[in-house]
């Protein structure tokens, strides 16, 4: 065998080693994301993250709960980014340390839905406290998340808002499942009820039933989200330039752009907002 051809064949174990080794190196880069069921459930980030994942070869592993479930996560080290729905609570969540820097990302609504027959009479009301207010006072049937989700929250804030204790009246006609989005709309589905829902989940939520919009477009239906690195500096195994990396992604004119893409049965679904400045 020449000299060559035999320094060829001793250095290709070598190079199939490096190969193997690097492949396994880049199948073992991801990093966690703790995010809310509505945007798992409208299939934003099966839009989303393929084309993420291929501009910068980081897999992303998402966990989809309530915000206040992905806040606890994220307070426990169990993710490198938070991606939720509830201002004050992300705000809390960095000023107590937790996170780096919140960035707003994108928005869409929220819109309460019930039956067609609508017993409530709330069709054509165009204040979210007076919705509130005829379906507690006909104790028309009320399916509420009760799982301290973004949307629970929200839901919260509007009950109050309107001068009612909603949950006070729970097991009669206010009820709470305890479930996400699917699930809620589900039983309220089956049961004719009200429900309060983010907007891209109800595009994509195909067993509607007798249920329709019947209040939206009201200011107090904003729903903002918003992204935060969780702080190495409590838990130094998160994985803070890759979070980096993916939330400059979300807040790029690319990542943008996508976001803006992003539609359901040619509805967009969210709308990007974030501040580059």
């Amino acid at each position: 065998m020449k000299p060559f051809v035999r320094h060829i064949v001793k250095i290709l174990p070598g190079l199939l080693l490096f190969s193997l080794s690097a492949a396994a190196f880049s199948a073992d880069r991801y990093i966690t994301v703790a995010s809310t069921t509505s945007t798992e459930n409208s299939g934003l980030f099966d839009y989303l993250l393929p084309v993420f994942s291929e501009a910068s070869g980081i897999e992303v592993r998402v966990v989809a709960v309530g915000t206040g479930k992905a806040i606890k996560m994220a307070e426990l080290g169990d993710a490198d980014v938070l991606l939720v729905h509830h201002k004050p609570s992300e705000l809390a969540f960095v000023e107590q340390g937790y996170g780096v820097k919140r960035h707003d990302v994108m928005y869409n609504d929220f819109v309460i839905v019930g039956p067609q027959h609508d017993p409530a009479g709330v069709a054509g009301t165009l204040d979210t406290n007076q919705v509130l207010q005829k379906i507690a006072q006909s104790s028309s049937t009320f399916v509420s998340r009760g799982d301290d989700s973004g949307t629970h929250k929200k839901e919260m804030s509007l009950w109050e808002s309107a001068g009612i204790q909603g949950s006070g009246f729970s097991g009669d006609w206010y009820r709470e499942t305890g479930s996400g989005m699917g699930a809620t709309l589900n039983v309220a589905s089956g049961v004719n009820a009200y429900t309060l829902t983010d907007r891209a989940t109800w595009l994509k939520f195909s067993n509607r039933g007798q249920l329709k919009i019947l209040m939206e477009g009201d200011p107090p239906l904003f729903n903002q989200y918003g992204v935060i690195l969780v702080n190495d500096g409590l838990h130094t195994h998160i994985k803070t330039a890759d979070g980096n990396t993916f939330i400059n992604w979300l807040l790029s004119e690319r990542g943008q752009s996508a976001i803006n893409t992003y539609a359901i049965d040619g509805h967009q679904a969210f709308f990007a907002n974030a501040n580059r400045s």
